[in-house]
């Protein structure tokens, strides 16, 4: 009596968990279920890809900050847009050649051979 008793037992409490276990899957492949997994995971990704592009970010600048070190380039803080500027002696002889080049006395109109 006992021993029936026990395997009914059994067999019922494994019923349960079986049914329990089914509807939970169940419910996870409904249309609604789906969608909100897609759209969390849509979510995640942008978060990743978002994580991604500032750290490229802060390498490219880490980078750039290395290379205007090693040519010697510096921010220039008086303009506006804090744009990278050559230094004192390359920005003065550049200068001077953009000068020489407008007192020319060959005109560079590409339109005029026409």
């Amino acid at each position: 009596m006992f021993r029936r008793a026990f395997w009914f037992t059994a067999g019922a409490a494994a019923g349960v968990w079986a049914t329990t276990k089914v509807n939970r899957q169940i419910k996870k492949l409904t249309p609604e279920s789906l969608a909100a997994q897609a759209a969390d995971r849509a979510v995640e990704a942008g978060h990743r890809i978002k994580d991604f592009a500032l750290d490229v970010k802060a390498g490219m600048t880490r980078r750039e900050d290395e290379l205007n070190d090693a040519l010697g380039l510096t921010r220039d803080p008086d303009r506006p847009d804090n744009v990278t500027a050559l230094p004192g002696p390359r920005r003065l002889h550049a200068l001077e050649n953009d000068q020489d080049i407008h007192r020319s006395k060959f005109s560079y109109n590409r339109n005029e051979d026409h």
